[in-house]
C-alpha cells in the first residue's frame, strides 16, 4: 500500500512538474529548435519574468493575469534583442558561432546582476489563495501550487501549436526553420519572421516565470538550475517540435519524481541528461523528429 501511494503521487507530481518544465522550455523550442539560435539566456529571462510577476503580485494582481499582461512588454524586448543579435551576428555571417553563444551567456549574466542589484539575493514569492491547499483524489495528494501552473502549460502549448499550424505567420515561422531562401523567393522576409518568433519566445518566458514562482520562491540565479534541463527537453523532443516539448518534459518530470521518491533527490538533476543520452543513441532526431 505504501509503495502504491508513493508511486501514484510520484506519477501525479511528475506529470505536473513535466508540464511546468515544458512551459519553461517552450521559448527555447522556438529560438533554438526553429531559429537555431543558441539562446542560453532564456532561463534567465524566465526568472526576470518571475520577478516582474512578483512586483505585480505585490500590488494585488494574480500572477497568471499579470503574466498575460506582461507578455506584451516582453515581446517588445524580444524584438529589440533579436534586432541587435541579427545586426551583430547573422547579417555579418557569424550566426550560431562561439561568439553568439558568448553573447547569450553575457546577457544571462547581465540579467542576473540586474536582478541582484534591484532585488538582492533573497528569495521572492507570490501570495495567492490556493498556495497551501491541495487537491486530493484517492491516494493522490497534489498541491494547487503545482496543479495550477501545470494546467496553464498545456493550454499555452495548445494555443501555440494552433497558432503555428493554423495561421499564416505561424506557418512562416515553421518554414523559416527549413529553407530561408525559399521563403524569401515566396515574398516573405525571413528576418521579420525570425524577429517575430524571437519576440514570441521572449513573451513566453514571462508565462513560464509566473509558473515557476507559483511553484516556489525564486532567486536571481534560479535560471541556472533549469538551463541544462530545458536544453535536454528541446533536444529530446526533436528540435522545434511543440507537442514533443510537452511529451519530453513529462517524461523527464515523471522520471525525476520517481527517482526522488524511490532513490534520492540528489540523483534527480542527472535524470534529464541520462534520458537525453539514451534517446540520442537510439533516436537522434528526438521523439517527434525535427521542426514539426
Amino acid at each position: 500500500m505504501v509503495f502504491l501511494d508513493l508511486a501514484l503521487n510520484a506519477l501525479a507530481s511528475g506529470i505536473a512538474l513535466g508540464c511546468i518544465y515544458a512551459l519553461v522550455a517552450l521559448g527555447l523550442a522556438i529560438t533554438f529548435g526553429l531559429l537555431h539560435i543558441p539562446n542560453v539566456a532564456h532561463p534567465a529571462l524566465v526568472i526576470a519574468g518571475a520577478y516582474a510577476v512578483v512586483l505585480a503580485n505585490m500590488r494585488g494582481i494574480d500572477p497568471i493575469l499579470a503574466a498575460l499582461v506582461l507578455t506584451l512588454p516582453f515581446y517588445a524586448v524580444g524584438l529589440a534583442f533579436y534586432e541587435f543579435y541579427a545586426r551583430a551576428f547573422e547579417r555579418r555571417g557569424r550566426g550560431n558561432t562561439l561568439q553568439s553563444l558568448t553573447l547569450f551567456f553575457g546577457v544571462s549574466l547581465i540579467v542576473e546582476i540586474a536582478l541582484v542589484v534591484a532585488f538582492g539575493t533573497d528569495l521572492r514569492s507570490v501570495s495567492v489563495p490556493y498556495v497551501g491547499r491541495s487537491f486530493e483524489l484517492g491516494l493522490i495528494v497534489l498541491p494547487y501550487r503545482f496543479l495550477v501552473p501545470a494546467l496553464l502549460a498545456p493550454a499555452v502549448i495548445l494555443g501555440l501549436w494552433l497558432y503555428m499550424t493554423r495561421t499564416h505567420s505561424g506557418l512562416a515561422m515553421r518554414a523559416v526553420a527549413h529553407d530561408e531562401r525559399a521563403l524569401s523567393i515566396s515574398g516573405h522576409d525571413p528576418v521579420a519572421i525570425k524577429r517575430h518568433a524571437f519576440g514570441l519566445a521572449t513573451a513566453l518566458a514571462v508565462l513560464a516565470g509566473a509558473a515557476l514562482v507559483i511553484v516556489g520562491p525564486v532567486d536571481p540565479f534560479a535560471g541556472r538550475v533549469h538551463l541544462g534541463r530545458v536544453f535536454a527537453v528541446v533536444v529530446l523532443a526533436g528540435l522545434g517540435s511543440i507537442p514533443g516539448t510537452l511529451a519530453a518534459a513529462i517524461i523527464i518530470g515523471v522520471a525525476e519524481a520517481f527517482v526522488t521518491a524511490f532513490l534520492s533527490p540528489s540523483w534527480a538533476p542527472g535524470v534529464a541528461f541520462a534520458i537525453l543520452l539514451g534517446t540520442l543513441a537510439l533516436r537522434p532526431n528526438g521523439i517527434f523528429g525535427t521542426a514539426r
